[in-house]
């Protein structure tokens, strides 16, 4: 018997797929068991969806809840997830692709919802190279997810990321980052973790992630409270977070911002350095307590030749500021 081979691959399927549609109402049902992607909403506008449950075992590759791709008018409201990957993603296309369709998710709404087991709770990326804009999160809560709060791309992807508000999140046992922005990721969990310190030049392949913030967030347990890792040409942009509190094992790591501000922000650690900023430009902290648990580790560590107009006041006692040689101005707001 003559055998046939088939060259090209065949990828699992989506369980529900709407490509180039309008006016879609979810209500009600319960979604499990997907192959791939459980519920990707592709190129449609004004989409509801509400009351529904999302279903995949914890280990189910590529199991992503509902994730929302170059749609537009969206309303996600008072619905739970439990999957094996991200749980609601923004996208819009992967590289030259998703840059030449040049149709960004936007005008959307999440609020209310519950997630169980996934990578990330609140997902921007990593195919965002259409954009993804005018983003509201409100009243939502992740539990014992990999990542609460996650931000993804890397070199090659461009499209911008803005116009993002996240409000009123509740978190618990969060396995890695409670709030993860990571500019390096490749692919796979934990990819590119740092970065280097190599300049690439700004192209249409470079991510931008900016205008984006993060208000009244609680988190009881995490590996890392804050992750924050740019890219050394293009910073992530104007972040304001405030009013955080998270328990965790580490603190805060940023690397390569521009216009980060956090404010009346907790942070409980138990290793390392309360928290650390490389390489960031016009950062602010405003009444900040970092009560890390050994005395040692209650410091903030600030370094790099590009930080400069760092500034600061209302820091808890006992924290102490180490600062390199090499970084270019820093102040108290009392100066």
């Amino acid at each position: 018997m003559e055998r046939i081979l088939f060259s090209k691959p065949y990828l699992r399927p989506c369980m529900l797929s709407f490509r180039h549609c309008r006016k879609i109402l979810l209500e009600g049902p319960t979604f499990q068991n997907s192959p791939s992607w459980c519920l990707h909403p592709w190129a449609s506008e004004h989409i509801t969806v509400r009351g529904i449950n999302v279903r995949n075992p914890w280990y189910a590759q590529n199991g992503d809840g509902l994730d929302i791709d170059s749609c537009k008018y969206v309303n996600v409201e008072n619905s739970t997830f439990d999957v094996g990957d991200d749980a609601i993603c923004f996208k819009s296309g992967k590289n030259k692709e998703g840059r030449d369709f040049g149709r960004p998710s936007e005008f959307i709404s999440v609020r209310g919802c519950t997630v169980y087991h996934g990578h990330g709770g609140i997902v921007a990326g990593s195919e965002m190279s259409g954009g993804v804009r005018h983003i509201r999160v409100t009243d939502c809560t992740f539990i014992g997810t990999d990542i609460g709060i996650r931000f993804k791309s890397c070199r090659g992807r461009g499209g911008v990321v803005e116009q993002i508000a996240i409000e009123n999140i509740r978190m618990s046992k969060i396995a890695g980052d409670a709030i993860s922005f990571n500019l390096y990721y490749e692919g796979h969990s934990g990819s590119g973790e740092y970065g280097g310190e190599q300049f690439e030049p700004i192209s249409e392949e470079t991510p931008v992630f900016r205008n984006i913030s993060i208000e009244d967030v609680v988190c009881k347990g995490a590996k890392k409270a804050l992750f924050i890792n740019g890219l050394p040409e293009m910073p992530i942009q104007n972040l304001s977070m405030k009013d955080i509190s998270i328990e965790s094992e580490e603190g805060i790591v940023c690397r390569n911002t521009k216009e980060l501000r956090i404010s009346d922000t907790i942070v409980r650690s138990k290793n390392g350095p309360a928290a650390s900023f490389h390489q960031c430009e016009a950062a602010w902290l405003r009444r900040i307590q970092l009560p890390a648990e050994r005395e040692d580790d209650r410091i903030i560590a600030i370094t790099g030749d590009r930080t400069s107009g760092f500034e600061y006041d209302g820091l808890s006692p006992g924290l102490k500021l180490i600062v390199s040689d090499e970084v270019l101005s820093m102040r108290s707001f009392h100066e």
